[in-house]
């Protein structure tokens, strides 16, 4: 391997490791009276790069979603899970419509 390709393959790494940088999963600690919150977050990185003999083009992906916070106090320490309301919803819709498919192939095999 060149020492050209060499750099060319390290720099998408640099880049994420650039781009999740530090606070990406832990974020900063916020302090009120005797009570300090630590909010964690679930980050994924993905990438890929095309091409055969030359590389001809590439992209990535950061997703990074909220999963709760940690509560510190002079009694212990809680963890408080964050309530995602779209993964309810999104639960309940397909739910409702595994319910309406079932009902209807139901309906459908009576006639």
């Amino acid at each position: 391997m060149t020492e050209d390709e060499r750099s060319r393959d390290e720099l998408p790494l640099a880049d994420l490791a650039r781009d999740l940088g530090p606070n990406q999963v832990f974020g900063p600690v916020a302090q009120q009276g005797g009570t300090t919150l630590v909010p964690v977050a679930q980050v994924r990185a993905s990438g890929g790069f095309g091409g055969r003999k030359k590389p001809v083009g590439g992209g990535g992906n950061i997703v990074a979603r909220p999963v709760g916070a940690w509560s510190v106090t002079a009694d212990g320490v809680e963890w408080h899970a964050a309530v995602s309301v779209n993964r309810i919803v999104l639960g309940g819709q397909l739910a409702a419509a595994a319910a309406l498919v079932a009902g209807f192939i139901a309906f459908r095999r009576k006639r």
